[in-house]
């Protein structure tokens, strides 16, 4: 089990870090498909929290604050998005520290979810 849940989690992480390497792939010029980045229920790591975070861990308070600071994410990537296609490159790539700052709450608390996981709560 505990083998199981470390790669659970990992796996949802590196969902959440893919995420944001695609919103600076785009940023700074790649034709990456806009749809994941935009839409929270397409991207890998929606799909994790629908199938993982909001389900057999639905119990863990944090799993809906993880889905709310997920849906955060999508809205200023979207944000910045938008700024980059009207040209504002610059502004959108200074906008860059605040998905990271909720890119770093998310990643704490999945961290929490799975210690708690571990203790059996």
């Amino acid at each position: 089990m505990t083998d199981e849940l470390k790669q659970d989690f990992e796996s949802g992480l590196v969902k959440h870090l893919l995420f944001k390497s695609k919103l600076r792939s785009y940023l700074y010029g790649s034709g990456i498909s806009q749809g994941p980045i935009r839409d929270p229920q397409q991207c890998n790591f929606g799909h994790w929290i629908r199938d993982r975070a909001l389900g057999p861990y639905k119990h863990l308070p944090e799993s809906q604050e993880l889905d709310r600071l997920h849906i955060q994410v999508h809205m200023e990537a979207n944000r910045l998005m938008d700024m980059h296609k009207q040209g504002n490159t610059e502004a959108a790539l200074a906008g860059l520290p605040i998905i990271d700052r909720l890119a770093d709450r998310i990643t704490v608390l999945l961290q929490t979810m799975e210690q708690k996981m571990r203790r059996g709560q």
